[in-house]
């Protein structure tokens, strides 16, 4: 039965009105990365989230049938054809069609859903759009991707100076589809010109615009914050029945309600947010009520333990994605608990684990039999996804604890054996840091003075120290990453001003001077320009970036 086409607000709150918004992200926001992060959350508010597909080449999904069944699988075997069609009567009679039939967008765990493309030809985005609006509440529209690929594809952020090519794609969905046509863009280079911009996707057909409150040349080492002002000038701007999504400096839970306040958007939707704490849009449960995921310490701050969520991620690519029950798992440690080991026991068997393999040994990747002689090379997303997850959970801990690190580098995509070893290391880890805690907190707990905006303590929203110093917890606890902002990195000495800009802010100070002005304040002026307009160079510091997965807005 086809559903009835809803538009703009109507449509979005037949969704239930979500506030909590995960973003598309290349390679990242796979189906059982969606089913962790709402799984934070109690079975009745899991569709308070709204998640979005990871960023599809819409050409690739219309033509490459290989393309397609490695970055979408809504139906599992043996549904592939069709779910009314499994096999003979007798094995239908097995199946829970809504319950085992369905993968992605399944109508019972998976949604709401957006699937997003990028593309720059109405005829592949509609044939690519056709093949998911079974499985999916809306089809949404690229044009946010800053990265050098995009440029050479002319898609994302790259087609915002043709409004032409634009309005086709969003009015050819809007016309031709059965869901809604939503899109994702960056803020130009003028709030007047944003609002310009918004308000012809919207005229084309788009019920729904996500806006991310940077630039384009807003990216790696030059990303800065994004700018919320503009986001609420255009809910002030646009008609109220426009909805708004905002995008950009969630780092935590709280920063959450803190952007919905100030940009007055109908909802939220983080990134790098939520890959480096898959429970950030969960509220932390009371004092006294931690149990065993949960952490806080005598300060008051907490969060999840890594091995808690790295528990959680395995037994849902156990269940759903190889559709085989987890392994049986002891209750994660706790240092009120009865030790059945030693320390030194505890020592002994974690460096027995971390011996490396002998190099004559390899593991064997069990997505998919070797086929003449060779191991096929595994392609699905959620394996595929699986490392880059890892280290992004694991990030703080790694650092302390190489065996972890090591070891996971080491994994292969498809290898589940591999990543339950990186478990077991991992709650060795956090057992370990656990128990240091115990015996020193003060060891792990720093002076909170980020609430002193002073000039000696800038706003933890204005300064990476100072966010560094509101966002950070014990190595076992996720945590957001802190990008250093551009003007600290110049600061530094990580970044550097291209020689365009240099000659312009040379320009400046000799004007300055000419006119009898202090030469520090025109530099400023001039250099905060440069650095929104990207004329820097060079790299940030290896250690302040992070090397895993990619994210594209």
């Amino acid at each position: 039965m086809a559903r009835q086409k809803l538009h703009g607000r109507a449509f979005y709150e037949s969704l239930g009105s979500p506030k909590y918004i995960l973003a598309p992200m290349v390679d990242q926001s796979e189906f059982a990365w969606r089913l962790l992060t709402r799984s934070f959350l109690p079975p009745d508010l899991r569709t308070s989230i709204l998640a979005y597909s990871p960023m599809l080449h819409a050409k690739l999904f219309a033509e490459a049938p290989k393309y397609r069944a490695s970055h979408f699988q809504p139906l599992k075997p043996p549904f592939a054809v069709s779910p009314s069609q499994p096999g003979d009567a007798e094995q239908q009679k097995t199946f829970d069609l809504e319950k085992d039939a369905y993968m992605d967008g399944n109508p019972q765990s998976d949604r709401p859903l957006f699937v997003q493309f990028c593309a720059n030809d109405a005829t592949h985005f509609l044939e690519a759009a056709k093949v998911v609006q079974p499985y999916c509440d809306a089809v949404d529209l690229n044009l946010g991707c800053p990265q050098g690929i995009a440029r050479r594809g002319n898609y994302g952020s790259f087609l915002q100076e043709d409004w032409a090519t634009i309005r086709k794609l969003i009015r050819t969905l809007h016309e031709e589809l059965d869901i809604p046509v939503t899109a994702k863009m960056r803020v130009l280079e003028t709030r007047e010109r944003t609002l310009q911009y918004a308000q012809m996707i919207l005229d084309a057909g788009a019920s729904i615009i996500t806006v991310h409150g940077r630039q384009r040349e807003q990216k790696g080492h030059n990303t800065g914050l994004a700018d919320w002002s503009v986001l609420r000038y255009l809910r002030e701007q646009l008609p109220p029945e426009t909805v708004i999504f905002a995008n950009g400096n969630i780092l935590q839970h709280g920063d959450i309600q803190k952007c919905l306040d100030e940009t007055k958007a109908d909802g939220v939707m983080t990134a790098e947010g939520n890959l480096y704490d898959p429970s950030i849009f969960a509220t932390p449960p009371p004092a006294g009520e931690e149990g065993r995921e949960y952490w806080r310490g005598r300060d008051g701050k907490g969060g999840y333990r890594c091995d808690a969520v790295l528990r959680r991620y395995l037994d849902i690519i156990h269940k759903h994605v190889l559709q085989k029950e987890p392994p049986a798992r002891k209750p994660l440690f706790l240092p009120t608990d009865e030790l059945v080991q030693t320390e030194s026991e505890l020592d002994d068997s974690a460096s027995e684990d971390n011996q490396p393999p002998a190099k004559k040994q390899k593991r064997e990747e069990v997505q998919q039999a070797p086929k003449n002689g060779k191991q096929e090379k595994v392609t699905a997303a959620n394996f595929v996804a699986m490392q880059a997850h890892c280290f992004h959970i694991l990030r703080p801990l790694v650092s302390k604890h190489h065996n972890v690190r090591d070891t996971l580098a080491r994994s292969r995509a498809g290898d589940i054996e591999a990543y339950e070893n990186v478990l077991t290391l991992t709650e060795a880890a956090v057992r370990e840091g656990l128990l240091a805690y115990g015996r020193n907190p003060a060891e792990f707990e720093e002076p909170d003075d980020a609430a002193n905006t002073t000039s000696e303590h800038p706003s933890p929203y204005e300064s990476s120290v100072e966010a560094v110093k509101r966002c950070k917890r014990p190595y076992w606890i996720c945590q957001p990453y802190v990008r250093p902002l551009p003007k600290e990195a110049l600061e530094k000495g990580s970044m550097q001003l291209s020689n365009k800009a240099k000659k312009k802010l040379a320009k400046a100070e000799e004007e300055a001077k000419k006119s009898g002005l202090e030469p520090g304040g025109k530099v400023g002026e001039v250099g905060e320009r440069e650095l929104a307009n990207g004329h820097v160079e060079g790299e940030v510091k290896k250690e302040e970036v992070p090397t895993e997965g990619l994210v594209c807005g």
